[in-house]
């Protein structure tokens, strides 16, 4: 995706597969295959099941690495979760490892999401597919819920760390505080308690060589002979300059050729825009997106980005795909001279791209530097302040995610300074109640995989949705 120019290769491992023995690339190509078909449930979702596919399970990375990795990509705009797997992916197998993970992490999303968006302009809104996206959005919510349990285990250290999950939760739901205010508030708080009242906070257990025993990973790269994890300004400049022109020049060509103000190039330059200012995940993308998109370009109307964020929260991926869906709708309406079809999949493919190369550029540029101050104590302190407000942050969305599914009307009501989202009792959906809590015991109490969680809501959502609506 974004080649690093005079990348340096260890003399003695330019014929070898492996960056450990143990983990080849094509073992890794499908690990990262299978977290990118069954990354259901948004980023929250996507970062639990990468840690226990390669934390848990197959431990190629060390607990303490993985969340070093997280709280770099939380303070980077986009979609956390896939650069969190460029970072693993080029940890493991440098740069074409990073271009795997992260490419294999969207892919398949993609792909059913572009099938999903063309039966939403074509053929309008099927009785099928809304009956198993009903199911689905139980297991979604199931999923949210168990990454947050997950990460508040193991981020949730000291009660400090409870204060900032706990005002971090009400700044964002009842304050409606932006997700980057949060992030650099955390910050600032865990660098001050750092200096002033360092108890509060867990050890750098980053430090201890113990953390890396028994995973490769870290193995690997304490022998000292990865060099790609090592800084080098002159590397950086380069690969910044060839991934800034990768990722750039289909936006220009796209202007050249079917001028500034066609659909498609604006799509090109706003999405690029908005890859560099929308911090705090999809659902800040979306507020963003939304507003310029219905009420500024008149791409589409407000309800139907509601359509594409449920339609992209029940597909494996990142839940940023959502934009594919407003670039395709938005240039099958409007392609000017083009057909309409071969413009909306030049405009969701030129939102794709202009979306997910930035992930790369800042993995492949930065991750070397996060890597040198991986034992910074005062970097861990604001790291793990932003970890604990990360938590909060995550119940906010499960909750937001509950409100919204099992009922109907919610109204947000006025106290004091907060504005508190109130569920409308009457508006409740039993189905959708009683479904959702059945995911959660399967997952929670039961353990019960990913797969089959999503398989058994699907069915069982949808013959509800089948019995209440009558078809």
């Amino acid at each position: 995706m974004c080649p690093v120019p005079d990348e340096p290769v260890p003399v003695e491992r330019t014929n070898e597969p492996e960056a450990e023995p143990g983990i080849r690339f094509t073992q890794a190509l499908r690990v990262w295959a299978r977290i990118g078909l069954l990354g259901f449930g948004g980023p929250a979702g996507q970062i639990a099941l990468m840690h226990r596919e390669l934390v848990e399970e197959r431990r190629w990375i060390s607990e303490s690495r993985f969340l070093h990795a997280l709280n770099y990509c939380m303070l980077l705009p986009g979609p956390e979760a896939q650069q969190l797997a460029v970072y693993i992916g080029w940890l493991m197998h440098r740069v074409s490892g990073g271009v795997v993970a992260g490419v294999l992490f969207v892919l398949p999303g993609a792909l059913v999401l572009g099938v999903l968006s063309w039966i939403y302009v074509g053929y309008g809104t099927q009785p099928i597919v809304m009956a198993v996206f009903f199911g689905l959005k139980a297991a979604v919510l199931a999923l949210v819920v168990e990454a947050g349990v997950r990460i508040g285990r193991r981020a949730l250290k000291t009660p400090f760390l409870v204060g900032v999950a706990v005002v971090a939760f009400v700044m964002i739901f009842a304050l409606q505080v932006g997700f980057p205010w949060i992030v650099l508030g955390a910050a600032a708080v865990g660098l001050a308690v750092a200096r002033g009242f360092p108890a509060w906070l867990p050890a750098n257990r980053a430090t201890s060589a113990a953390d890396d025993q028994g995973f490769v990973v870290d193995r690997q790269l304490a022998r000292g002979d990865a060099t790609h994890v090592q800084p080098s300004i002159g590397r950086a400049a380069r690969t910044a300059l060839v991934c800034g022109v990768i990722w750039l020049i289909p936006v220009a060509l796209a202007v050249w050729w079917l001028g500034r103000h066609h659909v498609i190039a604006e799509e090109g330059v706003f999405f690029s825009q908005a890859a560099l200012v929308t911090f705090g995940g999809a659902y800040a993308v979306l507020a963003y997106v939304a507003q310029r998109a219905v009420e500024d370009f008149a791409w589409l109307q407000p309800g139907e980005m509601i359509d594409g964020l449920a339609l992209a929260e029940t597909t494996p991926g990142p839940l940023i795909l959502v934009l594919q869906f407003v670039a395709f709708v938005a240039a099958y309406r409007h392609p000017g001279t083009l057909d309409p079809l071969a413009a909306a999949l030049l405009g969701a493919g030129l939102t794709l791209w202009v979306t997910f190369v930035p992930s790369f550029l800042f993995i492949f540029v930065g991750a070397p530097f996060i890597e040198a101050l991986r034992r910074h104590r005062a970097l861990h302190a604001a790291l793990s302040t932003i970890t604990a407000a990360v938590v909060g942050v995550v119940i906010n969305l499960a909750l937001w995610f509950s409100l919204h599914f099992v009922f109907a009307d919610v109204d947000p009501v006025q106290v004091g300074a907060l504005t508190i989202d109130v569920p409308v009792l009457a508006s409740i959906d039993p189905g959708a109640a009683v479904l959702s809590i059945a995911a959660l015991i399967a997952m929670l109490r039961f353990r019960l995989g990913l797969g089959w969680t999503l398989l058994g809501s699907a069915v069982l959502g949808a013959a509800w949705w089948w019995f209440r609506h009558g078809h």
